[in-house]
């Protein structure tokens, strides 16, 4: 981890968190952390369709969110739609597909988006990649959700033959590089967390490594998600049985991650939960599930919480 450690201690460490006013002995994460989950709810049409959807990423104002769909209308089997709404309490508008350059006649998934909305970063086993899946970059100016750019390949620093797919995109501190966390690995056998310094254009900066703290022998970690202040990690993991979403938290961003815990019920289920989005302020989880009461094979539910003590 020696080249990942130096290029996040660049800034001060012992800074305290400027928009809560805390110091690292008490990190939001915690008191995040230590609130209730409310009951899951379908996003329900037009996001949920009697297709399959999957897979979602929501912007950092909330009011743009990406998808996966097998829906009709598409270029491919499994292509990226957005929807918007013109408020984050406003309703979800009808989606649309996001058409070439990003969907191809391969696949394309795990769509996200870097905070500031410019970069798109998505996995695709569209031709000339590494592995079965790689992990690409697109880049937009201005802010239009139809208008990415061709995308770029991440290569060798971050594509393997085994697999690269499930990136989430955070700005670890100010001064340090932002991250790219992903998941590696051959199918549902055994995947594990990377982490990758980019560039403010999404370029890897050096190859990516392992998280170990997360690992777990024989199973799968995959589809990390990040809080915006980088403290709190969501990721699916079969490591207990079935498919559910487990976290991980961490003091610092500077910090190692703690021992994952299963979120348990209302969150997850005897049926398969997967691919979680946590909103950017961290307060909102997004994630797909087959369990009952959906409109397809899979759908996208949502459940929220409150920060306690604060």
């Amino acid at each position: 981890m020696r080249t990942l450690t130096i290029l996040l201690t660049l800034p001060a460490l012992l800074a305290c968190d400027t928009e809560s006013g805390l110091a690292p002995a008490e990190p939001r994460a915690q008191l995040l952390g230590s609130s209730e989950w409310s009951e899951p709810v379908n996003l329900g049409a037009p996001i949920n369709s009697t297709g399959r959807e999957i897979m979602p990423a929501l912007s950092a104002d909330g009011r743009s969110l990406y998808f996966v769909s097998d829906r009709a209308g598409g270029l491919g089997g499994n292509d990226i739609w957005v929807s918007r709404r013109s408020s984050v309490d406003g309703p979800w508008e009808t989606p649309v597909n996001v058409g070439a350059p990003i969907n191809s006649a391969g696949q394309e998934v795990d769509p996200t988006l870097s905070a500031d909305g410019r970069l798109l970063f998505f996995s695709s086993n569209r031709p000339g990649g590494h592995g079965r899946l790689d992990i690409y970059v697109s880049r937009r100016n201005p802010n239009d959700d139809l208008a990415w750019g061709d995308p770029v390949n991440l290569g060798p620093r971050v594509n393997t033959p085994a697999g690269d797919r499930g990136p989430d995109h955070v700005v670890v501190s100010p001064g340090a590089p932002a991250m790219l966390y992903f998941g590696r690995g051959i199918g549902l056998r055994q995947a594990d967390v990377y982490a990758a310094p980019v560039t403010e254009d999404g370029d890897p900066l050096a190859p990516a490594e392992l998280i170990s703290e997360l690992s777990a022998p024989g199973a799968v970690t995959d589809g990390p998600s990040l809080r915006g202040d980088a403290r709190e990690m969501f990721f699916m993991s079969n490591r207990s049985g079935g498919f559910d979403l487990w976290l991980s938290t961490r003091r610092s961003p500077h910090d190692g991650w703690s021992v994952p815990d299963n979120l348990g019920a209302p969150v997850n289920t005897s049926f398969a939960e997967e691919r979680p989005e946590l909103s950017h302020d961290g307060r909102t989880l997004l994630f797909d599930s087959d369990r009952p009461d959906g409109l397809g094979g899979q759908d996208i539910w949502i459940s929220t919480r409150t920060p306690g003590g604060m």
